[in-house]
């Protein structure tokens, strides 16, 4: 290298910086497509449709949801997990789906931490300690109490094996040292049913659904699954305040790409979909259908889902818990 060269290459090195943050963030070269991996109507469907057009007019490009059912929510997984890691391909996944699946499955098809590239939490509901207006207990303190009388009289109602609220309240019962009989159903709207007519008489059950009925007075507000209180039943302690941090239960709707996906893709659309989720229609939206919008990091979604599948493949181990 002669002296010419050695005097021009700090500058060059100077320049370098500023030429790559010249260049144009990453677009879109066809429509992106949102893979809903449930019908139509629920709550990954929702948020979906409300993103989609913000995400359109930020990226330039058509953005169209595909609802792709089955298997709570493993064949849209695994579709996009098989897609090109190219940022054209997105899943809206559930809670479930991402850490529950992989805990209860002995196939699911797909690793949540390795085959995804996670893009942004969307927004969280908790689920709800809760027993029947007939149940002697009005605290944690005194539902543990009255389930140590009973011994295993108790039924649980959840909409299904391996479903949050069966996976949340069998957290509750190995923190607390106490036993109950788990009644599936097919849905958390006849699991909130058979709590309402007695069949069942304590659950832990998704807090925007029951919310109606723990207002009209048919079913008693316990205790809220997460840190920090439920804004639709604010007077409702939270599980930490009882004195069991460890009982955490919620469902949650997430945006993730494929692995592999390029980091400058994986930024830009985290920058779009965190974007749409903090239009005000859309968290007007989703507030009053009972959600919470987190509209968070990759990074920190990342670490959910890990934090997450850690806690719910003990919780399956230690209650036992076994699906095809």
């Amino acid at each position: 290298m002669n002296r010419r060269h050695a005097l021009l290459l700090p500058a060059a090195m100077l320049a370098a910086p500023r030429l790559l943050a010249a260049q144009p963030a990453w677009a879109p070269s066809r429509p992106v497509v949102l893979v809903v991996p449930f019908a139509p109507g629920g709550p990954n469907d929702l948020v979906a449709r409300l993103v989609a057009p913000h995400m359109q007019a930020a990226l330039g490009q058509n953005v169209v949801v595909e609802n792709r059912p089955g298997a709570t929510g493993a064949i849209g997984a695994r579709h996009v997990a098989g897609s090109p890691p190219d940022g054209h391909t997105l899943l809206v996944a559930a809670s479930g789906t991402m850490t529950i699946n992989p805990a209860v499955m002995a196939r699911p098809g797909y690793d949540p931490e390795k085959d995804f590239a996670p893009v942004s939490l969307a927004m969280t509901v908790p689920n709800m300690l809760l027993v029947h207006k007939d149940v002697p207990a009005r605290t944690v303190p005194e539902v543990i109490d009255w389930l140590k009388r009973e011994d295993g009289k108790v039924n649980y109602s959840s909409g299904g094996v391996g479903s949050t609220e069966q996976l949340g309240m069998e957290l509750f019962l190995h923190a607390t040292g106490t036993r109950a009989t788990h009644v599936p159903f097919p849905g958390g709207a006849p699991a909130v049913t058979a709590m309402i007519q007695g069949q069942c008489q304590a659950s832990i059950l998704n807090a925007a659904t029951v919310r109606p009925h723990v207002v009209s007075g048919a079913l008693r507000g316990i205790a809220i699954c997460l840190p920090r209180r439920f804004a639709a039943l604010p007077d409702i302690p939270t599980m930490a305040e009882a004195g069991y941090p460890q009982v955490i239960s919620a469902s949650w709707s997430a945006f993730l790409a494929a692995a592999g996906t390029p980091a400058p893709a994986v930024a830009r659309l985290n920058e779009t979909v965190v974007a749409a989720l903090r239009q005000a229609e859309v968290t007007e939206r989703l507030t009053a259908a009972g959600f919470t919008v987190d509209a968070s990091s990759a990074a920190e979604l990342g670490q959910t889902i890990s934090t997450e599948l850690a806690r719910w493949k003990q919780v399956v181990r230690d209650a036992g818990i076994q699906m095809n």
